[in-house]
């Protein structure tokens, strides 16, 4: 099932609420929280209590907490406890991809891996059948606003035929520069949860959805 992940690391601040359920009011479930360290990556992003206030203004939606920071394991407990559906970890930051998957599933939340756009496929392989979704970067973690790289097309095709090798229906996921304009080319490479920030958030959310989801469920 093709799903859209408004980013909030380009919402509206001083609407924050209202920006919230716009999205979820158009028809965005699922929403898309960046954790960054300043380490990991190069900035700080949300914290504790912006899940909360997320939890708290939209109860019933989903949350995908995709955590760029090092050594993810020493933050998993936390964001589960805030309400977190799924957290997705960078690979590159991992020590063990196999324990934070198996720490993730021990608290009852599904578990994304993310690769950078130098990041290979392979580098999973070893831990595909126990995730529930691969985010593929398309753009480098840490900013919003970057333009999408048209090489992650092919990594995308990559990750479908490997899933389809194995006979796995695992969610893709991509987040980075997709807009109105390259969507229909993400989704037909085989990804199925899209996350966009600015390209929703940069005026009327709630329109930006709807002309969203008319692409994704074609």
């Amino acid at each position: 099932m093709n799903t859209l992940a408004p980013s909030m690391l380009s919402i509206d601040f001083n609407h924050m609420e209202e920006n919230l359920k716009e999205v979820y009011e158009a028809g965005a479930s699922l929403i898309h929280v960046d954790i960054m360290d300043g380490t990991f990556v190069p900035n700080i992003s949300f914290g504790p209590p912006v899940i909360k206030f997320v939890k708290r203004a939209l109860p019933d939606a989903r949350m995908d907490v995709h955590l760029m920071v090092q050594e993810p394991i020493r933050l998993m407990q936390r964001w589960a406890k805030l309400g977190a559906d799924m957290i997705t970890f960078h690979a590159e930051a991992a020590v063990d991809l196999k324990g934070m998957i198996d720490a993730i599933h021990a608290e009852g939340m599904k578990a994304g891996v993310a690769l950078k756009p130098a990041t290979p496929v392979s580098s999973i392989e070893d831990v595909i059948k126990d995730l529930d979704m691969i985010l593929i970067m398309s753009v480098e973690p840490g900013f919003g606003g970057q333009k999408f790289m048209p090489v992650a097309l092919d990594k995308i095709r990559e990750t479908r035929a490997l899933l389809d090798e194995y006979g796995l229906k695992t969610d893709i996921e991509v987040d980075g520069g997709i807009t109105l304009e390259n969507i229909d080319e993400v989704l037909e490479a085989g990804a199925n949860v899209i996350v966009a920030g600015s390209a929703i958030f940069d005026n009327n959310p709630g329109d930006n959805v709807r002309e969203f989801l008319k692409h994704l469920k074609r």
